[in-house]
């Protein structure tokens, strides 16, 4: 049968010509290999860092690369090594002594074959194979969520509950809106990396079963919930849990009821513990509610043997902040419910900030409880609590303890976790974890002591608008902390872009080798920032300016790092595109 138009195969040369030099290579990058009297063909590329596989050596049916070693079947592409992924094959006739390739290759590179290459990455905490999924799927069009969900999944069922890889990638997800594709790119793969690394070994957890009977009261369920964290009985809180999500108890109830038991003691574990819970509720809102039994029952882990900080040495002397916090917050179920809020002049949110950056800790607990029993919203001190929060890194000093960085991070993430919380709800004992973040705030004044000096953008040197990457180049040596900071305020005051400088933010942080807290720092300034640009007044928009230098401060605090992460990522993209990386490290030695 003669070759025809109807079937472009590729012409691939004389059997007897194959035969004689053992592989050819033809169009399309193709590799034709010769081997125990048989002609197969294979994508030329290694799949996994595409050196050129004619290079390698055919024995046994096993094909091998000459660079890491990977191993393939010839005949099907299957590899031998998971790290290596399976390397295209494509179908081949003779006819008539002469040699044809089906240039459309075996084994397609299907959204679903990206989703499963996904999890095999995670299950096997393979980096590559991450990005190369997470590469393949943005490409394909599948939707952050979807990917983000495979993750949330995967860290949720495996590992010893809701974990700081767990936090990144939702903070990540969060944040997308505010990247560009790159940026999409190397925000999942890093946030699924850290659900790897995190759940790596980890056996999968089972759930246990809720109550027998749907005919609890959900106030009973509460009762019951809070009791077994209180004695953290961690296997009696999941069945209550369980039991409540089987009653089809909504989101915002399961929220109310396990937020409650967190705030029953202060400030639980550093404020991570709140931060963990609304991030796992954050998730289900981005991955759907199908996923509430697997991720909040995660949450309860958490609750086992987390530090109470009412006893703590500093929160009981030299002055006891624990009896009046008690004392404020038996007030608290009194507040009257509502369907109107006060509002809050800009001169007495500025007041309120003061007061909570003051070394006056009772006066600050005093004048909470009085703008609640005045009537203003929640959400809307929760906000100045985390606009005092995010105040306290703008001014820490770089002379500090390098460590004592996290001791802010902590208290601006959790206070913004509270703030996002109570967005949603109002319930007057959620109302406490407020003043945990004030009091939190008041133990960290002596980070501010110096004060590192605000930048005024109006004063700092000309800033070009169109490079917000001049950044990067900044960030490109180490400890550029208030020389970063000085840029930002003159971009700003420039009248930069801020969507581009919230991007350009976004890539510092991705292109290094970060750390957990670094995550946190970025997304939760992110939200902050955006929630105050929906006032357009003089106070807001220095709220918002805080939120972009304490960003960049601290980013710029934990910069550089080898960067190894994000190369991998860089990787993967290149190979997406068919660059010849192993030409260019032959160039290079």
């Amino acid at each position: 049968m003669q070759h025809t138009e109807s079937q472009p195969w590729i012409h691939a040369g004389t059997l007897a010509s194959i035969q004689e030099n053992g592989h050819k290579l033809i169009r399309g990058g193709i590799a034709v290999f010769y081997h125990e009297e048989q002609v197969y063909a294979v994508d030329n590329r290694c799949p996994h860092m595409g050196f050129p596989l004619h290079m390698g050596s055919l024995c046994d049916g096993i094909l091998t690369c000459h660079w890491h070693h990977a191993r393939f079947d010839v005949c099907n592409g299957g590899t031998l090594d998971p790290w290596a992924d399976d390397v295209p094959s494509y179908e081949v006739k003779i006819e008539n002594g002469v040699v044809w390739v089906n240039p459309d290759p075996k084994q397609t590179d299907s959204i679903e074959k990206y989703k499963r290459r996904l999890r095999e990455g995670l299950e096997q905490n393979l980096g590559l194979v991450i990005a190369k999924a997470v590469v393949g799927l943005v490409e394909a069009g599948v939707p952050a969520a979807e990917i983000t969900q495979i993750g949330i999944h995967f860290g949720t069922v495996y590992g010893r509950g809701w974990n700081s890889g767990l936090t990144i990638l939702t903070a990540m997800a969060n944040v997308l809106p505010k990247l560009d594709k790159a940026g999409t790119i190397l925000a999942l793969y890093q946030g699924l990396l850290h659900v790897a690394r995190n759940s790596s070994g980890a056996a999968a957890r089972h759930l246990l079963k809720p109550l027998p009977g749907a005919d609890v009261p959900f106030e009973r369920l509460t009762e019951w919930y809070r009791n077994c964290i209180e004695v953290r009985d961690t296997q009696g809180a999941e069945r209550v849990l369980l039991t409540a999500i089987h009653q089809e108890a909504t989101l915002g109830q399961l929220a109310e009821m396990m937020l409650t038991a967190v705030t029953d003691h202060f400030y639980l574990d550093g404020g991570h513990t709140f931060d963990f819970h609304n991030k796992a509720f954050e998730a289900i809102g981005l991955i759907g509610e199908a996923h509430t039994e697997q991720t909040l029952s995660s949450l309860v882990r958490l609750l086992a043997n987390p530090t109470r900080s009412e006893e703590l040495h500093q929160w009981q002397s030299p002055v006891n902040l624990v009896a009046p916090l008690k004392e404020a917050f038996a007030q608290l179920d009194s507040l009257p419910p509502t369907e109107s809020y006060t509002n809050i002049s800009a001169a007495d949110e500025k007041k309120i900030v003061d007061q909570l950056l003051s070394d006056e800790p009772l006066e600050t607990v005093n004048l909470a409880t009085e703008i609640l029993k005045s009537g203003v919203h929640p959400a809307h001190l929760a906000q100045l609590v985390a606009l005092a929060a995010a105040e306290r890194i703008v001014r820490f000093h770089t002379q500090n303890d390098f460590g004592d960085w996290i001791s802010v991070l902590h208290t601006f993430t959790y206070t913004h976790a509270v703030h996002e919380r109570l967005r949603r709800s109002t319930h007057p004992l959620l109302i406490r974890a407020i003043y945990h973040g004030a009091i939190s705030i008041y133990l960290e004044r002596f980070l501010n002591i110096p004060a590192a000096h605000r930048p005024d953008g109006s004063a700092v040197p000309a800033v070009d608008t169109t490079n917000p990457e001049r950044l990067l180049q900044i960030l490109d040596l180490h400890q550029q902390v208030n020389e970063a900071a000085r840029w930002t305020a003159g971009y700003l005051h420039a009248g930069g872009d801020p969507d581009a400088l919230l991007n350009t933010l976004g890539h510092a942080l991705l292109r290094e080798d970060a750390e957990f807290h670094s995550f946190q720092m970025y997304e939760a300034a992110v939200a902050e920032y955006e929630l105050w640009t929906t006032r357009n007044d003089d106070f807001a928009a220095r709220a918002g300016e805080t939120m972009l230098l304490a960003a960049t401060r601290y980013l710029a605090a934990h910069a550089p790092t080898p960067r190894e992460q994000p190369n991998i990522a860089r990787i993967a993209t290149r190979l997406h595109r068919g660059e010849r990386l192993f030409e260019e490290a032959q160039s290079e030695s």
